[in-house]
C-alpha cells in the first residue's frame, strides 16, 4: 500500500492537473469570446457600410414618374445627352419600313402645320420647331413616308390624365419607327388641354413614334424628374373637339380604371404635311 507521503504526492498532482485544465480552458474561454467580439464587430460595420451605400444610391435615382402614358420602343440609353445635333438611334423593328430623318440639323426655327384626317373628323396640328427642332424633325419626316397612315389611336385615359395616344400603326402600344429620338423637354412643360407630346418608357431618349394629345387639362403629367418630362412639340390647333368626342365614350376597359382602348375607334387616316 502507497504510504501517507506517497498519497499527498498524488493528490497535489491531481490538484495540479485540475489546475492547469482550468487555466487553459479559461485561456481558451477568453480566446472565443475576443474572436467572436471581433467578427460581431466586423458584422456590424459591414451593415453600416451596406446600409450607408444603398442609401447613397437611392439618393441619387430619380423620383418616380407619378403617371406614365404606354410606353414606346425600347430605350438604348438612359443618360442623359445633347438634343442637338439630333441623334436617332437604331432600336428594335420598325412597325413599318421607314429610313431615319436626312439631316441631324434640322431648322430650330418656324412653324409646321400637318392636316390630319381621322375616321371621327379632322384636325390641325401645329409643330414648334424653336421648342423641339429635332421631335418635329422625325414627325415630319414620319409624315411624309406615310408612316402614320392608317393608324389607330391604340390608348385613352380618363382619370387623373386626359390624353389619346397614338401613333404605333400595330395598335399594340409598343410599335415603334426602329428608332429613338432624343428627349428635348426642358423641365418647365406643362400640360394644357390640345398639348401634343412625344410619349416614351420612364428612360431617357426612348421617344419614337407615339405621341398623345392631351384633351383636358393635365397637370398630373408633370414629373419631379428635372429635364425628363415629355417633349412638348405642338398643339391642336383646330378639331381638339374631335378628341373630345372619343373621350366622351371613355374606354373599353371593364375594370373602371379610365385606360383603356378607346370605345370608339379613332384612326388616323392621313396626315399631310401643309407648309
Amino acid at each position: 500500500m502507497p504510504s501517507e507521503r506517497q498519497r499527498r504526492e498524488a493528490e497535489r498532482r491531481h490538484l495540479q492537473r485540475q489546475l492547469q485544465r482550468r487555466k487553459q480552458q479559461e485561456v481558451r474561454r477568453k480566446r472565443f469570446a475576443l474572436v467572436a467580439s471581433v467578427v460581431g464587430t466586423l458584422v456590424v460595420i459591414a451593415i453600416v457600410l451596406v446600409f450607408v451605400v444603398a442609401t447613397s444610391n437611392d439618393d441619387k435615382k430619380p423620383a418616380a414618374a407619378k403617371t406614365t402614358p404606354k410606353p414606346t420602343a425600347a430605350a438604348t440609353t438612359t443618360t442623359a445627352a445633347a438634343s442637338y445635333p439630333c441623334t436617332w438611334t437604331k432600336s428594335g423593328t420598325a412597325a413599318k419600313a421607314v429610313t431615319v430623318p436626312s439631316s441631324t440639323t434640322p431648322p430650330k426655327s418656324g412653324m409646321v402645320t400637318v392636316d390630319v384626317a381621322t375616321t371621327q373628323g379632322r384636325m390641325t396640328f401645329t409643330l414648334n420647331r424653336a421648342a423641339a427642332p429635332c421631335t418635329v424633325a422625325s414627325f415630319v419626316s414620319l409624315v411624309q413616308q406615310h408612316y402614320y397612315d392608317k393608324t389607330p389611336c391604340h390608348r385613352l385615359t380618363t382619370s387623373g390624365i386626359y390624353v389619346l395616344q397614338c401613333g404605333d400603326p400595330t395598335g399594340s402600344g409598343s410599335g415603334g419607327p426602329g428608332y429613338t429620338i432624343p428627349d428635348e423637354a426642358t423641365g418647365k412643360e406643362t400640360y394644357p388641354a390640345g398639348t401634343i407630346a412625344m410619349a416614351r418608357t420612364s428612360q431617357a431618349h426612348s421617344g419614337g413614334s407615339q405621341f398623345f394629345i392631351v384633351y383636358k387639362d393635365s397637370p398630373n403629367l408633370v414629373q419631379d424628374l428635372g429635364t425628363l418630362q415629355y417633349t412638348v412639340f405642338g398643339k391642336v390647333t383646330s378639331g381638339l373637339s374631335v378628341v373630345d368626342k372619343v373621350a366622351a365614350k371613355g374606354t373599353d376597359n371593364s375594370n373602371g380604371s379610365g385606360d383603356g382602348k378607346p370605345k370608339l375607334p379613332i384612326t388616323l387616316s392621313t396626315l399631310t404635311v401643309a407648309r
